[in-house]
């Protein structure tokens, strides 16, 4: 519908479940006053609070924040559903296992899973061709960065470049009291990276894969 606003939505989806505000804003763990301001689009839920609110409405929060028109409007989010944030490679580069939604600002997408996860857990898009071939570009991996990876594990790492990196982890034991370690590509036409030659920080193992498949 058009002329629809991010209050026009709440309080459309809220009356659909027959909620009043206070019991609306319990929901969501915030004061009935809070779902007025949101409603009369004083103010708009963020970060916690629209994953939150998302949750408590049983829609996704592209549909709080862009209506009918979004690609994922309306799929119901069950109860042991968990939203993660889609990061950019950049975005990822910065992350730390403190970073949680509430440190990201503008319009943000989202991969719904029921996966046990940290809070600090976020979700990258594959690009590029260097772990091919059971990585493809577009492919999505859910990385949390509160869980140490074992050999073998995928991971999410930052080597001092400006984008992070996504490679398989294989520790090479302590040489001269530090633990040195490889980021190992699966396509052999890219190189190994060693933590004992370039300054290497483990954002994240990989908790999922998301395999789509691409048209032609």
């Amino acid at each position: 519908m058009k002329n629809e606003t991010i209050g026009t939505r709440i309080r459309k989806r809220r009356k659909e479940l027959r909620l009043t505000q206070v019991s609306l804003g319990t929901k969501v763990g915030v004061k009935g006053g809070a779902i007025s301001q949101w409603e009369d689009d004083k103010t708009n839920p963020k970060g916690d609070n629209l994953l939150s609110l998302a949750k408590a409405l049983q829609c996704a929060p592209e549909y709080i924040l862009y209506g009918e028109d979004s690609p994922s409007n309306v799929e119901p989010a069950a109860a042991d559903t968990k939203l993660v944030p889609i990061l950019s490679y950049v975005q990822a580069g910065e992350w730390t296992a403190e970073s949680t939604i509430r440190d990201l600002e503008g319009n943000i997408e989202y991969l719904q899973t029921n996966l046990e996860l940290s809070d600090a857990a976020f979700t990258l898009i594959i690009k590029g061709r260097s772990m091919e071939p059971d990585f493809s570009e577009g492919d999505a991996v859910v990385i949390d960065p509160n869980v140490y990876p074992l050999p073998g594990d995928f991971v999410v790492a930052k080597n001092g470049e400006e984008e992070a990196l996504f490679k398989k982890y294989r520790p090479r034991g302590i040489i001269d009291g530090q633990e040195v370690f490889e980021l190992v590509p699966l396509n052999d036409d890219y190189p190994t990276l060693r933590s004992d030659s370039v300054p290497i920080r483990i954002v994240g193992t990989m908790m999922e894969h998301r395999k789509y498949r691409r048209r032609r």
